[in-house]
């Protein structure tokens, strides 16, 4: 009999993304929206994380190039099962990094699948598929 692969997922992160000459403003504005206080990324300081409620934060983003938008993150333990259990639902994919994957929900919204140690908080009661 096959032995069946549980992976866990949950969305996790609401990203603002934005042009990068607007950044600062984006974040002051969403830290006094929401009452959060933000923390630059170390290793990627282009994020501005702004807190986290239960297992959702948001962070304020910027961009490389492109219009202003709101994207999804979607944390898992394994990357390529949550990847091929989205694509199941419609998604696809549109690039690959060095370990998340953007993808385009069935009405072409971004979303990233981004891993986290199988012991990471945010996955404490998570769904887990087959």
């Amino acid at each position: 009999m096959p032995m069946c692969h549980v992976h866990r997922s949950r969305l996790a992160t609401i990203c603002i993304d934005v042009p990068a000459d607007v950044r600062d403003a984006e974040v002051i504005f969403w830290s006094g929206a929401i009452g959060r206080t933000a923390r630059t990324g170390v290793q990627y300081p282009e994020y501005s994380v702004l807190g986290c409620d239960g297992h959702l934060s948001v962070l304020v983003q910027a961009l490389g190039e492109g219009d202003a938008r709101i994207h999804l993150d979607v944390h898992t333990d394994d990357v390529n099962s949550e990847v091929r259990r989205l694509e199941s639902l419609g998604a696809k994919v549109v690039t690959q990094h060095d370990d998340w994957v953007v993808l385009r929900d069935p009405a072409g919204m971004l979303l990233c699948v981004v891993p986290v140690d199988v012991d990471d908080d945010v996955l404490v009661d998570a769904p887990q598929w087959d």
